[in-house]
């Protein structure tokens, strides 16, 4: 895969994954809740879940084209930084829309 297309293909990864806690009322996707809308606080641990995965996707596809850089805090800060500026359309689509 080239550097280019893996770059977008992480950001493509990391807009969807920061925006399917808001879409889905089920925990990963996979288990359902016995509440009808899944609470606040467990959609920001389920962001953080996708946070890591993604993360560790992104890890390896660098890792297979060459050296990995070494990062620091401040990559992390901006890297959740963007991770939740990402799931914005969600939060909108979740809590501000109103239903009919």
């Amino acid at each position: 895969m080239d550097i280019s297309l893996s770059a977008w293909f992480v950001i493509g990864l990391a807009l969807f994954g920061a925006n399917l806690p808001f879409v889905s009322n089920r925990f990963i996707l996979l288990f359902p809740l016995a509440q009808a809308r899944k609470p606040g606080m467990l959609r920001m641990v389920e962001m953080a879940l996708y946070y890591v995965l993604i993360g560790a996707i992104a890890w390896l596809l660098e890792s297979k084209i060459g050296n990995v850089a070494a990062q620091r805090w401040e990559f992390y800060a901006i890297t959740i930084s963007l991770f939740i500026v990402f799931g914005f359309p969600g939060f909108v689509y979740c809590y501000l829309l109103k239903r009919r």
